[in-house]
């Protein structure tokens, strides 16, 4: 009996264990740091899954006890990374689930762990707050999870089809975003009548960006950003099915829209991009020209740069800051990303303790520093490491594509564990212009690419058995 019972123990710390998520550890004493309290406070901030809203997390104001459509989409990753993948589903499930012709094809902005609307942001369905962002912000949520999971059922399900349909047809033409109208659309649509500015359940009905302290706002060039990957998204995901007509109909649908933000957005004597439009005709600059990142809305490199430039060169808030370590990492300033994770994790820095910190933050080491990128079409996991030289570090047990893998990361030196039951292909990748690596003691001639700030990287290709160990290394 007391075998069976150690047994059950066992069996339930180990489930217990996986549910926490990966291991991550190096010798990088303050990175360590930085991450054991990243990876507790996305734990601290898991709901009860028997709370009548069903398994969540928080992702709004920490006192709502609440989520809302911009902080889930900012947070999956990495929820994702600490195995909170039942809560992901749950929450894109109410989103998606909630849009109705009774509110304009408006989902709840924010839904409590009582699985209502949070009475903070909604009196009824003519009466509520609304950032017109989110809608195309799950949608590229539900086709990251997908390429970071392998789940097809973000993108499959029948509750997301219709969400997706729903936001490209109904959804634009009933809040006049289309590519042309961005500048002339009114202030208002779809006001609740009588209209009462006074009100914020009124004016805010429809907020043309995911920036709030804007009056009279008409547009705001993060919107257009968002409008431009959630079209991007659903594009993939309809290529991915086999509707290639289609999904090249909503690729040159999304082109139209990152075409406005360079023709008419770009300030010339500022070196960057205005944010806002408001009603009297006017631009203006602010918050917002991170989402031109984030959605990774720019082409031109030069512009991207200046972007670049003005964001680190100026201080944020908590929740814009925690989207710039994954942003900087991947745009080669890794450096600066690094700070970041410092700065956000750090005691004295104010309001850390806001959920998107913590996760933005995992992600940020996770996909950022550690450089690692899932491609569920391809079935193939990218890695490359984005720190500083003479460490050594390792991230064990991540969740990804239907498998479980361990990376170890040294000098010059890369160790892929596939310890799924599924073989899948690695791309080693390394920072450098090399022409040669080094598989299982034979060279192999390397590809290269440059990231955006000129890095160059070489790579790659290996096929992982399930249970196999690689290790890859230049000279």
């Amino acid at each position: 009996m007391k075998n069976h019972l150690l047994a059950l123990w066992i069996t339930c710390c180990s489930i217990a264990v996986q549910a926490q998520g990966p291991t991550f550890t190096t010798t990088d004493t303050a990175m360590q740091q930085a991450c054991n309290w990243a990876f507790q406070m996305v734990q601290h901030y898991r709901g009860n899954p028997a709370d009548p809203v069903g398994p969540w997390y928080e992702a709004a104001l920490p006192s709502r006890n609440a989520f809302c459509m911009r902080d889930v989409a900012h947070q999956t990753i990495g929820a994702a990374i600490c195995g909170l993948d039942k809560e992901n589903r749950n929450m894109l499930t109410a989103f998606a689930r909630n849009i109705a012709a009774s509110r304009d094809w408006c989902s709840f902005w924010e839904i409590n762990k009582y699985g209502k609307p949070a009475p903070e942001d909604y009196r009824n369905d003519k009466e509520f707050w609304y950032n017109l962002n989110a809608n195309f912000d799950i949608i590229f949520a539900c086709w990251k999870l997908y390429t970071w999971t392998g789940d097809k059922r973000y993108i499959e399900e029948p509750v997301f089809v219709n969400f997706f349909e729903k936001t490209i047809h109904e959804y634009i033409h009933q809040w006049n975003l289309q590519a042309d109208s961005l500048l002339t659309r009114p202030l208002h649509p779809n006001a609740p009548a009588p209209f009462n500015k006074a009100d914020y359940f009124h004016r805010c009905r429809g907020l043309a960006s995911y920036v709030e302290n804007v009056p009279d706002l008409k547009a705001g060039v993060d919107l257009i950003a968002t409008i431009y990957r959630g079209l991007l998204s659903y594009s993939s995901i309809l290529s991915l099915r086999g509707n290639t007509a289609k999904a090249a109909l909503y690729k040159q649908m999304a082109e139209q829209y990152r075409e406005k933000i360079d023709q008419y957005w770009w300030n010339e004597k500022a070196s960057r991009y205005y944010t806002w439009y408001n009603g009297a005709g006017q631009f203006g600059t602010g918050e917002g020209e991170m989402f031109l990142l984030w959605f990774d809305a720019l082409k031109d490199t030069a512009r991207s740069r200046q972007t670049i430039t003005h964001l680190i060169s100026t201080p944020w808030n908590v929740e814009t800051t925690s989207y710039l370590p994954v942003i900087l990492y991947k745009q080669g300033y890794w450096q600066k990303a690094t700070d970041y994770i410092l700065q956000l994790t750090d005691k004295a820095t104010p309001r850390r303790e806001y959920p998107e910190v913590s996760f933005g933050v995992v992600e940020g080491i996770v996909s950022g520093l550690m450089g690692i990128e899932p491609d569920a079409p391809s079935q193939r996991i990218t890695t490359l490491y984005r720190g500083a030289t003479g460490n050594n570090t390792t991230l064990d047990g991540l969740h990804i594509l239907n498998t479980t893998i361990m990376v170890n990361h040294a000098d010059k030196r890369t160790i892929f564990h596939n310890k799924g039951k599924q073989p899948l292909l690695w791309r080693a990748a390394f920072a450098g212009n090399y022409d040669k690596i080094i598989l299982h003691q034979t060279a192999r001639r390397a590809s290269h690419r440059k990231d955006n700030s000129g890095n160059m990287i070489s790579y790659t290709d290996v096929k992982v058995r399930a249970g196999e160990k690689v290790k890859a290394e230049v000279n």
